[in-house]
């Protein structure tokens, strides 16, 4: 089972691969959206901003996200962690329920460049 600080780790990486892409993944990553990241098997929730084409980790707290933000996943730990290491596809992950994103229909459609 991953550790918060894994997870945290992993949201690192996730921006700064977002913060390095190109193209339509760099113009989807560009949305400024409150963020929310429950990791389900810690009840840990990690908090903060998308913006300027990265996530900043602003907050962490036990239990479910305490506000609703614009965009909100819930997973795994080690989902996570295998999502950012590339050895499990977010697409398959959302369609089989082991990933939930949550946001409104217009940041769905931007995200949806990201899968």
């Amino acid at each position: 089972m991953a550790t918060i600080e894994e997870c945290r780790g992993a949201l690192g990486r996730l921006s700064d691969n977002l913060a390095s892409a190109e193209g339509d993944v760099r113009s989807a990553a560009a949305l400024d959206r409150s963020l929310s990241c429950h990791i389900k098997d810690l009840d840990v929730t990690f908090t903060g901003r998308l913006e300027d084409g990265r996530i900043e980790v602003r907050d962490t707290h036990d239990g479910a996200p305490r506000e609703k933000a614009q965009i909100r996943l819930a997973m795994t730990g080690d989902d996570l962690v295998a999502m950012v290491d590339g050895e499990l596809n977010f697409a398959k992950a959302w369609a089989s329920g082991r990933v939930k994103l949550e946001a409104s229909f217009r940041d769905l459609l931007q995200l949806r460049k990201l899968l």
